[in-house]
Formats: structure tokens, sequence, C-alpha cells
């Protein structure tokens, strides 16, 4: 793993991190100051993401956690794994979901369509990191941070096979790395 930090490019520092994250701040107290919505950390990858942005939000809200995964340790995604499902009641509810990375979008959407089945009154996303490729599916995110380059990317909260989540800031890893 010191390879491949050692060889890593960074894309985004932290205070570039930080300063989307205030601006994501700003557009969610705009939509949510009156809602005390629901905010769902998607496991593992946006615990930083969720963490860093909570003391930004200056409304009434809850907070819970969802646990879907293609990846696991892997840095190709598979069938859907689900680890953890909610315990605050989301019906009538409005929810955000706070992932680390969109990225084909499978994931995201079976969230948001389990979401929608507990009877949530809405279901957004908010993503801090869009991968810039042709091949998604579902609905795009409503709220976006930053944009990736298609390649494969690891720190703040994402992992390379299962390590790298406490790099600080988003780094893309070598074409020729492994």
């Amino acid at each position: 793993m010191k390879q491949i930090m050692s060889k890593a490019e960074c894309l985004f520092t932290l205070q570039e991190i930080d300063e989307s994250l205030e601006r994501l701040a700003t557009q969610l107290d705009e939509d949510y100051h009156d809602k005390n919505p629901v905010l769902l950390c998607v496991m593992n990858g946006a615990v930083m993401t969720m963490g860093h942005l909570l003391p930004k939000l200056p409304f009434n809200l809850e907070t819970d956690y969802i646990h879907a995964t293609r990846y696991g340790d892997k840095t190709v995604g598979g069938e859907l794994n689900w680890r953890a499902k909610p315990n605050i009641d989301l019906n009538q509810r409005h929810v955000l979901l706070v992932d680390d990375i969109y990225d084909h979008g499978v994931t995201l959407t079976a969230l948001r369509d389990f979401c929608q089945q507990a009877g949530a009154i809405s279901v957004k996303a908010l993503v801090l990191t869009d991968k810039q490729h042709n091949n998604k599916y579902g609905i795009q995110p409503e709220y976006i941070g930053l944009q990736l380059p298609d390649r494969y990317v690891f720190g703040f909260g994402m992992d390379y096979k299962g390590h790298l989540r406490n790099a600080p800031g988003i780094f893309a890893i070598k074409e020729n790395a492994s």
C-alpha cells in the first residue's frame, strides 16, 4: 500500500474537499432547513464525507446508516450484498443518502428504491464525487461535490482493496499500479 500511495496522484486536497462540502452544505440548508431529514450514511465509503458534512449543517436532522455493497474489498463491482439497513423508520420522512462516489449508480439506485419502498416522502442523494464516464445507471444524484476523471480513486473514505480510506485527500492510482 505504501508503494501505491507513493506513486498516486492527488486529485483533490483536503482543503478542496472542505470547500466542496461547504458549498453542498449551503445547498442542503436551502432545501432542508424546515424538513428534519434523515441523512443516511452509505457505508463504508461515506463515513468521512458524512463526518465532515454534519458540522456544517445548521438545521434539525437525524442520522443513520445503510450498507449495501457491490465491491467489498475488490476494485470491480459485482452482485449487490446487503449488510445493514437503517434503524430509523423512513416512513413519511425526507431522506438524503450521503455517499462517497457516483460511479455506475447501481448501488445508489437500489438504495433509493429501498427508501422509497420504506415510505419516504422524498429520497435524494448527495455524493462527494462523480466519476466522469458514460456507463451510468439510474437517477443522477441531486447534490454533487467534485468531478473525477474515469480512473480508480481512493482516499477520504474511498478504499483501494480495503485500504487507504484514511489517505488525506482524493488520489488516483497510476494506470500501471496494482
